[in-house]
């Protein structure tokens, strides 16, 4: 081999060596102050097992801390459990369980919240091994994520909501507070918003229900948060970008204005010109607040 190839052969490499280094910096940052438990089955349903991770606080905290569920993202057909920004946003003072749902491919709705429901009942029903209050329990979840997160917020005790997934139905599925990031809450008022006619294309939100979203009203509204908005919803934060292409931001307004006038507490953060998405320094919003609501009492 001349002297010019293997010279440019060993640039490779050393370029390869410092990628991976960057890397296991950014993995092993990412899990500062978390040991993480991976791959804990919650539930199997119709052949299918569901799956969460989980980031404890490291080193074992005295007491117990509060629990945030991350609910991914992905249009309700994408997505993954590995997807998360929760443990470094939040650090050590919180545990976080990042989860696995039924995509619309393998089952329509209401399959991922009775999933994302299960989990919640399972982490409760685990929460002395594992060594979080289960009394404080948020919830934060992005895009389609944020639409699974808020229609939970809303929804305790739903009996159409609920569903039989798991083996802890014994257990409470209500959380104490939740994040949601511009995720669909109102599917009749989506079509206008997003300026689609009558040949519109199909939507992510067809998908999930099975049908178009006009044919299937009863199924639209028990998907719809804003349908179920009441006074004693658990705190809401909302962030939306005011130029979301994806979910319009009017979704993230109708809602937090549903919830005010029901008597609910929320806090609408509007990130302007922002589109499905924004930078991650908009997440110094997150940990105040659920330091008001689920730390409040330590």
């Amino acid at each position: 081999m001349k002297a010019n190839a293997r010279w440019r052969l060993f640039q490779k490499l050393a370029k390869a060596v410092c990628l991976a280094v960057l890397v296991a910096a950014f993995c092993s940052e990412t899990s500062l102050g978390h040991r993480v438990l991976r791959d804990i089955a919650y539930a199997d349903v119709d052949g299918h097992t569901l799956w969460l991770d989980l980031y404890l606080p490291d080193p074992v905290p005295q007491t117990m801390v509060p629990l945030v569920v991350w609910v991914h993202g992905g249009g309700w057909r994408n997505g993954s459990k590995d997807d998360t920004y929760a443990p470094p946003t939040l650090g050590e003072a919180y545990a976080v369980a990042s989860i696995n749902y039924r995509l619309s491919g393998v089952a329509p709705f209401p399959a991922q919240i009775h999933d994302v429901k299960a989990a919640v009942r399972w982490l409760r029903a685990h929460a002395e091994q594992y060594g979080f209050d289960p009394e404080r329990f948020g919830a934060w979840g992005a895009s389609a994520g944020g639409h699974l997160v808020a229609l939970l917020g809303v929804s305790c005790g739903h009996p159409d909501l609920e569903g039989t997934v798991g083996e802890h139905l014994d257990q409470s599925s209500c959380v104490q507070a939740v994040c949601d990031f511009f995720g669909t809450t109102d599917f009749f008022t989506l079509v206008e918003q997003r300026g689609l006619g009558e040949n519109r294309r199909i939507m992510a939100e067809d998908l999930l229900l099975g049908g178009r979203v006009e044919a299937l009203p009863e199924l639209a509204s028990l998907a719809s948060p804003s349908s179920h908005v009441h006074a004693q919803a658990p705190p809401f934060l909302i962030l939306h970008g005011s130029e979301d292409p994806v979910v319009p931001v009017g979704q993230s307004i109708g809602f937090a204005s549903a919830l005010q006038g029901a008597g609910g507490r929320v806090e609408l953060v509007i990130v302007d010109g922002a589109g499905h998405g924004f930078s991650r320094d908009h997440l110094v919003h997150v940990k105040p607040f659920f330091d008001l609501w689920l730390r409040k009492a330590e």
